[in-house]
C-alpha cells in the first residue's frame, strides 16, 4: 500500500511543479531612469516579499527577442514594463514605474485573483 502511494505522489508531483508558473517580467534598457530608480527602491526587497514569491522576477532587455513559451498581449513600449504571466500568459501588466507605493498597489491588484497569492497573503 505504502509503495503504491509514493508511485502515485511521483506520478503527481512533476505535473505539479510546473503547472501555473508566474513570473514578473521586467523589461528594461540600459540608460532606463526608471529602472535605476525600481532597483534602487525594490529590487533588493522584492524576493523576499510575498508578491516576488508567488512571481519571481525575469530581467529582459526590452530590445531582445521574447523567451520561448511567453505570449504578451502587445510588445512592451515603454521601459520599465512590468508583464505579469502565469503559465507564459500575460495576466497583467503595469508600463512604467509610479513609484514604490503605487507599484505595489499596482502589482497586488494583478495578483490578486492568483490563488497561490491570496491563500499565501491570508496564511500571513
Amino acid at each position: 500500500m505504502i509503495t503504491r502511494l509514493f508511485m502515485l505522489m511521483l506520478l503527481i508531483l512533476p505535473a505539479s511543479a510546473t503547472a501555473g508558473q508566474v513570473k514578473l517580467l521586467m523589461f528594461e534598457e540600459a540608460g532606463c531612469v526608471w529602472c535605476e530608480q525600481w532597483n534602487s527602491e525594490i529590487s533588493s526587497i522584492y524576493p523576499k516579499t510575498q508578491e516576488g514569491r508567488t512571481a519571481p522576477l525575469q530581467r529582459i532587455d526590452i530590445h531582445s527577442r521574447l523567451p520561448d513559451g511567453i505570449t504578451l498581449n502587445s510588445q512592451p513600449v515603454y521601459t520599465p514594463t512590468f508583464v505579469v504571466v502565469d503559465d507564459g500568459h500575460e495576466i497583467g501588466r503595469i508600463e512604467g514605474y509610479p513609484g514604490q507605493d503605487f507599484f505595489w498597489g499596482l502589482l497586488g491588484q494583478i495578483l490578486k485573483p492568483l490563488p497561490e497569492y491570496t491563500n499565501a497573503k491570508g496564511a500571513s
